[in-house]
């Protein structure tokens, strides 16, 4: 009989796509291994609540799980993560799908291997007639950082290593779920973070993304005097080896010009900056409550260029904020004009229950659609230009994976985070290459190795 097989479903940001790591490196520490086409024994939902869209789309996974379950009553099925975090969720869970076996929250993941044998345990010796066992907890644990470090971590992400830093979150944005389901900000010791890099690039790792809501924040809560963003980045530029090291996601309001410089001081530390901007209207970022105005921000980018002129700067950008007027749509289009992202993740705001901008008066959808069309067409034109820029020069690139649909192509990213696509196979994966750029579409580009 062979072993029995476990499917991860994740959703959402890469923290999540970090966590799911550990969930299975729990699971094939249980004797499981990952299922390919055959259905699994175990299925696990790690969510994501930041926008309505992933919501829907669990849901309507959860529809398909329901029926494969009727098919094989034994298939242990699992939500876990920020949705399940939210308040009466769990309840929701419990009543309306009712076949869900176990739902965690985001500081209990560690649960999931008692939760499992707990189950196996019930189930044997469950008689005819009986209420089904469930396992549910959504307890934010006090010794989260103890646990979390002894989960084993089955790494998917080759070249890159995730590395968390910091978890949750003390900015509470109006629209923002992010503080209540992950909870206040608690920072990693640095010795473990600089400790767990260093295990990872002995591995054979090539790139390092260090990880946490604001990574800008760490040290923040331990208040040890050596404990900061910037000091973490000189500690862990400063390892041995060939590799490169990034980080997400940078709040405007705590960038500091002694990150830059740790940034500046370490040749692996990427010219890449994620910095999302939200608004370029001071009116709505007040009321985002985002401590920080367009002028700053301005200052910010002058800062980064002038300090790394070949920096690749990103961001998030939000329409349709309860507050957000026609002039304000203005101002966000001709911030984004003037600051000229690589490239830039665009959305439109839908309610979380539970936020302050919940209650406000909404915008209606076909003035956000009309919107958020024309920032995309906005910034579409800006990565054009910018991609046309990289045509003929040489670049250093992370060869990171076969490429998509493209036979005998593999892509990777230059070091200001722009994605390049060159002729490869699986053996590149995990190289650098000098790739000479000799086309560009849009945000992709096409090279040679050199």
């Amino acid at each position: 009989m062979g072993k029995e097989l476990y499917k991860i479903m994740t959703y959402g940001c890469q923290m999540n796509v970090h966590e799911s790591e550990k969930i299975a490196g729990i699971l094939e520490d249980l004797g499981y291994v990952e299922a390919q086409d055959n259905e699994p024994d175990v299925i696990v939902f790690n969510t994501c609540c930041i926008r309505d869209t992933a919501e829907k789309h669990i849901f309507g996974n959860l529809g398909v799980v329901k029926a494969q379950k009727k098919k094989n009553p034994n298939m242990i099925v699992a939500v876990v993560g920020c949705m399940t975090q939210q308040e009466n969720y769990d309840t929701l869970l419990r009543e309306k799908y009712a076949f869900v076996d176990i739902i965690l929250g985001t500081r209990n993941l560690e649960d999931l291997k008692t939760a499992i044998e707990k189950l196996k345990i019930s189930r044997a010796e469950q008689k005819k007639g009986e209420k089904k066992y469930r396992y549910s907890s959504q307890e934010m644990i006090s010794n989260y950082l103890e646990s979390d470090d002894a989960i084993p971590v089955t790494r998917t992400s080759f070249p890159n290593a995730w590395v968390n830093i910091i978890y949750g979150c003390n900015n509470f944005c109006t629209y923002c779920i992010v503080p209540y389901v992950r909870g206040r900000e608690l920072s990693r010791p640095m010795d473990k973070v600089v400790d767990e890099v260093r295990r990872c690039l002995d591995a054979g790792y090539k790139e390092i993304t260090l990880l946490g809501q604001n990574v800008n924040s760490y040290g923040n809560d331990l208040k040890d005097g050596n404990t900061n963003f910037a000091n973490l980045l000189r500690e862990v530029g400063a390892l041995p080896g060939d590799f490169r090291v990034r980080f997400m996601t940078s709040h405007p309001k705590d960038l500091t010009e002694d990150v830059v410089d740790a940034m500046v001081s370490s040749k692996k530390i990427c010219n890449n900056i994620h910095l999302p901007v939200q608004s370029g209207s001071n009116k709505v970022l007040k009321d985002m409550n985002r401590h920080y105005t367009r002028e700053k921000y301005f200052t910010l980018i002058e800062m980064l260029r002038k300090a790394m002129p070949d920096i690749g700067i990103t961001s998030d950008i939000m329409v349709g904020f309860p507050t957000e007027t026609e002039e304000d749509f203005k101002d966000t289009l001709d911030l984004v004009k003037q600051v000229r992202y690589s490239n830039a993740f665009t959305f439109i705001y839908s309610p979380r229950k539970g936020t302050p901008a919940a209650d406000m008066v909404q915008i209606p959808y076909e003035i956000k659609k009309n919107r958020i069309t024309e920032l995309i067409k906005v910034q579409n034109t800006i990565t054009k230009e910018l991609s046309n820029e990289y045509v003929n020069g040489v670049y250093r690139v992370l060869c990171e994976d076969i490429a998509p649909k493209m036979e005998g192509m593999v892509c990777g990213r230059t070091e200001s985070g722009r994605l390049v696509t060159f002729k490869g196979n699986k053996e590149d994966v995990g190289e650098f290459f000098n790739i000479r750029i000799k086309q560009s579409k849009s945000a992709s580009l096409f090279g040679d190795k050199e």
